[in-house]
């Protein structure tokens, strides 16, 4: 039994006098800062695309809402974007600029994944 207290309590002490509490707690926050950075500058890196995404979207442009609905854009508002839903009943909606999911390209198939 004296070998285990022996290992286990007068082996830092033999190896130089231990290990500061303060350099545990340093390199516990360091880990933490990194881990935060990893985890937000994507997230924000995400935002900004969408927020450029939503600044240039224009008359004439392919888009998606939210709510999966595909239509033409008619008219762009400060916060409202007004899309042609169908053809042949001219039918438009009106929706909160937010609302658009994405801006579809010429040949692009609408899906609700994101990239």
């Amino acid at each position: 039994m004296s070998t285990v207290v022996n290992l286990l309590g007068a082996l830092p002490a033999a190896q130089g006098g231990g290990s500061r509490p303060e350099m545990l707690w340093i390199g516990l926050l360091l880990m933490l800062v990194v881990f935060y950075g990893i985890m937000f500058s994507g997230s924000r890196k995400e935002k900004k695309k969408r927020r450029e995404m939503l600044a240039a979207m224009k008359k004439g442009d392919r888009v998606m809402t939210i709510g999966g609905i595909i239509g033409t854009i008619l008219n762009v508002k400060e916060d409202e974007i007004v899309l042609k839903v169908d053809e042949t009943t001219n039918t438009k909606i009106t929706f909160v600029r937010g609302a658009i999911q994405k801006v579809l390209t010429e040949d692009e198939k609408p899906t609700m994944e994101q990239r």
